[in-house]
């Protein structure tokens, strides 16, 4: 049996507490993976994690985390603008690398990071996994049955409201219940294209494969927000709307917004053909998905507890399927599987990039008032 993979958890912010921490303490991986270092440049934050979580080493600098943190692989769980700096230290090391979304900033990043991993011979692994789910699979088997007929076009998205401002985990007083979440209006990384609507794009294109050219409006609705009583100024565009085109006359809408939702998921898309819709819902307080008009049925949906397929994924079950960030937990698991089993995972850096870059290049079409071309592709997992 191979020997637990040792990790290092880079920030010790929200989702780190909430996804590795909080899971891998449960113990019923610890053949699997063990957490050995963790770092954080906010002062006491990474050794008070590590007293809470019984974690063996405490770091302010994730470069000597890297040298002394006997970790084999780590997780990202900074801000998104660290991701690439980060990402191309920890390759350089020897290190396999699991980045929260969103993997990089621009696709010419992510190329990078992919041509380096490749040569260092380590892991990639990016989340959201999405298409781990066993609900995204089906909807591409329908798609490729066309039990739709043709499609002609979708949507996806989601609203950033004052949810970071909110959050539980940023309302106490001590080191590790205080996390400032400004980063998330702020460049570089910042903005809801790349915090909340990079899931919807993962779905989205894992169901109908690679788009070909992007135009957009974007820019910044609040110009300042509030939190615990300190203004926080905001230099990110918090109010975006891409308009995609798949090739063959198949459009998409997704929007990372101020306020409002088109559609009622971050996870899943409305998609409409010739001949019927898929698309997302709500009944007694789980999350559907409807197929013309009629429950879509998938692996497991009897089992599935909040209709999100969280707990249909191979390593978010039993306890860890009622915890918080249960599909941040999966993703790294994938990692861990692939590092000792050599199973590689559905969540490919390569469907990271494209997605990075269908955001990247809707900025830069805003920008210009100019149709961007993509040049990035990826395999789509197949229906099931």
């Amino acid at each position: 049996m191979a020997k637990p993979v040792k990790l290092g958890i880079v920030g010790a912010g929200s989702i780190a507490i909430r996804a590795p921490l909080e899971h891998i303490s449960v113990g019923d991986m610890k053949d699997k993976v063990v957490v050995t270092a963790i770092c954080d440049p906010v002062p006491g934050r990474a050794q008070a994690a590590a007293t809470k979580f019984g974690v063996p080493k405490a770091f302010e600098s994730y470069e000597e985390m890297l040298m002394k943190g006997d970790c084999e692989a780590v997780t990202l769980c900074s801000p998104i603008g660290l991701h690439f700096d980060q990402g191309m230290k920890a390759v350089k090391a020897g290190k396999h690398v699991h980045f929260n979304k969103t993997m990089t900033t621009t696709k010419e990043e992510a190329d990078k990071l992919i041509d380096a991993a490749a040569k260092a011979s380590v892991k990639l692994v990016a989340s959201p996994g999405q298409m781990l789910r066993p609900q995204c699979r089906r909807m591409r088997k329908h798609i490729e049955d066309g039990s739709i007929g043709r499609v002609a076009w979708a949507a996806v998205g989601a609203a950033f409201g004052d949810y970071h401002e909110t959050e539980s985990v940023r309302q106490g007083n001590d080191v590790l219940s205080n996390i400032d979440p400004s980063w998330y209006f702020r460049k570089p990384g910042g903005g809801p294209m790349f915090d909340m609507t990079v899931y919807s794009l993962h779905t989205l294109t894992g169901v109908l494969g690679s788009v070909k050219r992007v135009t957009a409006l974007s820019g910044i609705l609040l110009n300042e927000r509030d939190f615990k009583g300190k203004k926080v100024p905001c230099d990110m565009d918090d109010n975006t709307i891409i308009v995609m085109d798949f090739g063959n006359s198949l459009f998409g809408i997704a929007y990372g917004v101020a306020a409002g939702w088109l559609v009622p998921s971050l996870d899943f898309p409305v998609i409409y053909g010739t001949k019927g819709q898929i698309e997302p819902g709500h009944a007694d307080g789980k999350q559907v998905i409807k197929l013309n008009g009629e429950l879509m049925d998938y692996p497991g949906r009897d089992r599935d507890g909040n209709g999100c397929g969280q707990s249909l994924t191979d390593h978010a079950v039993g306890k860890h399927a009622e915890m918080d960030e249960a599909h941040v937990f999966e993703d790294v698991m994938q990692l861990v599987r692939w590092i000792n089993e050599g199973v590689p995972s559905l969540a490919t850096a390569e469907h990271a990039r494209h997605v990075v870059e269908i955001i990247d290049a809707g900025y830069r079409a805003a920008k210009t008032g100019k149709t961007q071309e993509l040049s990035s592709k990826f395999t789509p997992a197949p229906g099931a």
